[in-house]
């Protein structure tokens, strides 16, 4: 039996191909705001960071009624390095709706959502969207996701999904190109349709906490659904964690969702998704069950992270003058408290005040370190490294699934560049005046690709990536051809020194800027690090002559966002990262120290 009065729906896609968009327009068509309620593009993405990225970070979910059905729809990350979250929700859901680009087509995360999808069951609708673009090819993407699903190995039932076109900009669906183009009532009917509701099962209640929020005032707080019996305040019940123990609890509060928040309630039916407070350390996966019938739910199954880092306390002589929260004690607090959010997240200490933290990709990671930097944090980041593994007795390292899009006349740099990092081609498609490449390449040789690839290809080349499988090592990889201009000196930088330095390289840093010696403060045209003093100021005489002054032409700084500079440094770099600032450095400060470690090193290798 199933409840026809819910529907689960969970609305995955690459990214930027256009969900939160579409959303937008569920909301506005469904009324949830009130009249006099201002409305503002990408409502779901509420994080400050998502409205500056135009990415979702954070999966959420809304609740429309629509002729009399409660549709629960969850909204995703198309981003790779958060797939963690979409294989969390996607059990929170009976179907998917699955958003495909009507000129790019199915791209590397379009496959990955899918096949979780496909895995778990979930029924699918397909929405072909942003058919209003000019390059539009509806027929021919239509093929390609059929040809995707029977790639995937989906069933029968799943291969007969119905196809619904849209714009979610303009805020309309049809079921056929020629029908009129007015509302998006045409993808709501296609939901109640086609996605089955929730089973109902009668007995002992069984609830699983998918998502964590955390509230100030009741602590933290568990999203899932109810998949068995009903949840309610009275009935005893009981919490199962992941590693078996069971322990009796006290429901304090019940929320069902309506419209874009969260009311209490005090029973929950089969099928319905859910949030509850009361138990402070209840966790992703952990079964909420009757007290007298304690069975728990199969564990959620996750992928395991790829890329870590470490980060360590702030050491650098501007320690402590940005930053609020400074200390081990303050990274460490904060770190086990994301964990307890992000699953996908596993952080280890390594002695002293350092932790190594693993994700899965630099975008991650370094919106957990801005997340962190906005809230007060100071503290220093080292290179990005793999995670590889041994099997069999031979080193494995991640390999990734990437795709090129580039016009025609970049293509051979482009093939170059990912050639350089071991990167394998495995097919090239012509669409109009661009090619579409896909590659094999080690995740090793994604790390500081993309900026490289905008450059070379002069911001034209679109790259997208997901983790494929682990395979034999393939070998050196080398990042960065360059060497970097170090500070010898503390003190503010002067327009007279930069200036005659410029022939050096390309400055990272303006006039003016507060510098401490052993910060890196530019990139070297030659393949060695050079020490420069960009505190030297203009000797000053009483002679002067209207020849002899050289007229100073200053090229603006090249400055590096937060993920530019992770990608950009050595083994023995940092990024220094404070809520003001985010600086380069050596991690040994002073060029004895660095000396001295070379020589240490040198002579281990000898021995």
């Amino acid at each position: 039996m199933k409840n026809e009065k819910i529907r689960n729906v969970a609305i995955i896609a690459h990214v930027d191909h256009g969900k939160t968009t579409l959303v937008d327009q569920i909301i506005k068509q469904a009324h949830i705001l009130r009249d006099n309620e201002a409305f503002q593009t990408c409502l779901l993405d509420s994080n400050d960071l998502e409205r500056e990225r135009g990415i979702t970070i954070l999966s959420k979910n809304i609740s429309i009624v629509y002729n009399g059905v409660k549709i629960n729809v969850i909204d995703t990350p198309g981003h790779s390095d958060f797939g963690g979250q979409v294989e969390r929700v996607l059990n929170l859901a009976d179907g998917v709706l699955l958003l495909v680009d009507a000129a790019e087509g199915p791209m590397p995360q379009t496959r990955f959502v899918l096949d979780k999808a496909l895995e778990l069951n979930l029924k699918p609708v397909v929405v072909i969207n942003k058919v209003d673009k000019p390059d539009a090819r509806c027929d021919e993407v239509h093929n390609m996701v059929f040809d995707l699903f029977a790639e995937l190995e989906a069933n029968d039932d799943q291969l007969d999904f119905p196809v619904i076109y849209a714009s979610g900009r303009d805020g309309w669906a049809v079921t056929d190109l020629n029908d009129p183009r007015d509302s998006i009532k045409p993808l709501m009917d296609a939901i109640i349709k086609h996605i089955p509701g929730p089973p109902v099962k009668e007995g002992p209640v069984q609830m699983q906490a998918t998502t964590l929020d955390y509230s100030d005032y009741v602590g933290r707080i568990g999203i899932g659904r109810v998949y068995r019996g009903t949840l309610d305040l009275k009935t005893p019940v009981c919490i199962i964690k992941r590693d078996g123990s069971v322990r009796n609890v006290q429901l304090k509060e019940l929320q069902t969702f309506e419209g874009l928040g969260r009311v209490k309630t005090t029973s929950i039916p089969c099928g319905d998704l859910c949030a509850i407070s009361g138990i402070m350390d209840i966790d992703i996966g952990d079964t909420i069950a009757h007290a007298e019938h304690p069975e728990a739910l199969p564990p959620i199954a996750l992928d395991e992270p790829t890329l870590s880092m470490a980060f360590r306390v702030n050491d650098s002589p501007f320690f402590g003058q940005d930053g609020k929260y400074v200390t081990s004690r303050h990274i460490r607090e904060r770190l086990l408290k994301e964990t307890e959010r992000d699953v996908a997240l596993r952080v280890e200490e390594t002695g002293g005040d350092s932790f190594t933290v693993s994700g899965r990709g630099v975008l991650h990671l370094s919106i957990l370190i801005e997340t962190m930097r906005r809230e007060g944090f100071e503290m220093t980041i080292a290179q990005p490294r793999v995670i590889f593994r041994t099997h069999h007795g031979i080193k494995e390292e991640p390999i990734e699934i990437l795709t090129v899009d580039v016009p025609d006349e970049y293509a051979g740099k482009a093939i170059e560049l990912i050639g350089q990092r071991r990167g394998e081609m495995i097919r090239m498609d012509q669409l109009g005046l661009r090619k579409n490449m896909t590659f094999h390449i080690p995740t090793r040789g994604l790390i500081g690709l993309r900026s490289k690839m905008m450059t070379a290809t002069a911001g034209e080349g679109i790259i997208n990536h997901r983790f494929l499988h682990y395979a034999p090592y393939a070998g050196d990889i080398n990042h960065r051809n360059n060497g970097v201009l170090i500070s010898m000196a503390n003190g503010k930088s002067v327009a007279f020194a930069i200036d005659g330095l410029q022939m050096r390289g390309i400055f990272f840093i303006d006039p003016g800027e507060e510098c401490y010696e052993g910060m890196i403060v530019g990139e070297h045209c030659l393949d060695k690090d050079l020490l420069v003093n960009v505190q030297k100021a203009k000797q000053l005489t009483n002679m002067r002559a209207s020849g002899s002054d050289r007229a100073m032409k200053i090229a603006p700084a090249q400055k590096q966002s937060l993920e530019e500079a992770l990608e950009y440094i050595k083994d023995d770099e940092l990024v220094e990262v404070t809520p003001n600032h985010v600086r380069l450095r050596k991690r040994y400060l002073t060029d004895n120290e660095r000396k001295r470690m070379k020589r240490s090193t040198a002579d281990e290798e000898q021995a």
